[in-house]
């Protein structure tokens, strides 16, 4: 991913897979990124458009994959997600705004979209909610006063979320699929142009914390955990009920709740496997963070011995020289000397020679 220039508003699109990111970001700047019909994801790295114009601005929008992607944990996204923006912070570039994109049409906003806003405003942080526009798309597909409706309590409701996030400054649109809908959202993040720094810039960058010690990452540990309770909770209550349903001589019963027991003690299984991993992960990163640190700290060592060995050297040779010439002057100066004191012996010597000769 090339270098975004200074000039340009860069503004990041995140969200649960499916939300239509990429299609909005298409639509936008008139580019072709691959994208889904369902909810397998199709964006598979942090993806910057060309810069393309608002109103003689220069903006490049940025293509996230989702928390609930279909190839790979939470934890590689978030690794994904925050490289891209520790390395822009580190270039001095900061977001112009945040895009996080919800379904209007979905029923409700479940699990799955919560995870992904609760980690979204533990990625950016409190202070920067006022640069974010929660984008509720897919109007489309659902009667208009539900939309309303649903819009309503994404408004109202606290356990949702949305409502806080929009009391600390956040902005709630709504994208109709239309161009018109795609310019104003773009204009009012143009409009409203404060570029900050995110908490998870400022934990990598400024505080130098590994991407495992950041707000995010914990929010991640902690749903993986009310997960895998969930997970443990679910099992237990279906072992109960295998019980009750052994004692009542249910054997088809039993049997579907053993089958559907172990399908949740694998899944337990998997989630911590899975906490393991990104955990052994982190730590690697960790080590080869400091491996780095202590290699490029040997090199400035060795090169600054050999910057004083060098400058050792030169001065020593300073010093021969200016000996040599010294030593030169010197004889020079005791070859005068002779010479003017044997001139008068010469010329008396010649006269001798005229006078007697």
């Amino acid at each position: 991913m090339g270098r975004i220039g200074e000039e340009t508003a860069t503004i990041a699109v995140m969200g649960a897979t499916g939300s239509g990111k990429t299609t909005f970001i298409n639509l936008a700047s008139n580019s072709s990124l691959p994208t889904s019909n369902g909810l397998r994801s199709c964006t598979e790295v942090v993806t910057a458009t060309t810069p393309f114009d608002i109103d003689g601005r220069r903006v490049v929008l940025v293509d996230t994959p989702g928390f609930d992607d279909t190839t790979r944990s939470d934890s590689d996204i978030l690794k994904l997600i925050a490289d891209f923006l520790a390395s822009s912070y580190k270039d001095g570039h900061k977001l112009a705004g945040l895009l996080f994109f919800h379904r209007i049409s979905d029923f409700r906003m479940g699990g799955i979209s919560l995870k992904n806003f609760r980690t979204f405003r533990k990625l950016c942080g409190e202070q920067t909610l006022r640069n974010v526009v929660l984008v509720t798309n897919m109007w489309g597909s659902v009667n208009p006063q539900v939309g309303a409706q649903r819009e309503q309590e994404l408004l109202t409701q606290d356990d949702l979320g949305f409502k806080s996030a929009l009391e600390k400054g956040a902005k709630m649109m709504r994208h109709d699929g239309s161009g018109q809908s795609v310019s104003d959202i773009l204009r009012y993040i143009l409009g409203n142009n404060n570029p900050m720094a995110l908490q998870i810039q400022r934990e990598i960058v400024d505080e130098r914390k590994d991407v495992s010690q950041t707000a995010a990452a914990d929010e991640i540990e902690r749903e993986l955990r009310a997960e895998r309770e969930r997970q443990k909770a679910e099992a237990e209550r279906i072992r109960r009920e295998m019980e009750a349903a052994a004692q009542a001589r249910a054997e088809q019963a039993r049997r579907q709740l053993e089958a559907e027991a172990w399908r949740r003690q694998q899944e337990v299984a998997r989630i911590e496997a899975e906490r393991r991993r990104a955990q052994e992960q982190m730590e690697r990163e960790r080590l080869e963070r400091e491996r780095l640190i202590l290699a490029q700290e040997e090199a400035r060592r060795i090169e600054a011995a050999r910057i004083q060995r060098d400058h050792e050297l030169a001065l020593a040779e300073q010093r021969r020289v200016a000996e040599e010439a010294r030593r030169r002057q010197m004889e020079e100066e005791e070859r005068l000397r002779i010479a003017l004191l044997q001139a008068p012996r010469r010329k008396k010597r010649r006269g001798l020679r005229r006078l007697f000769g």
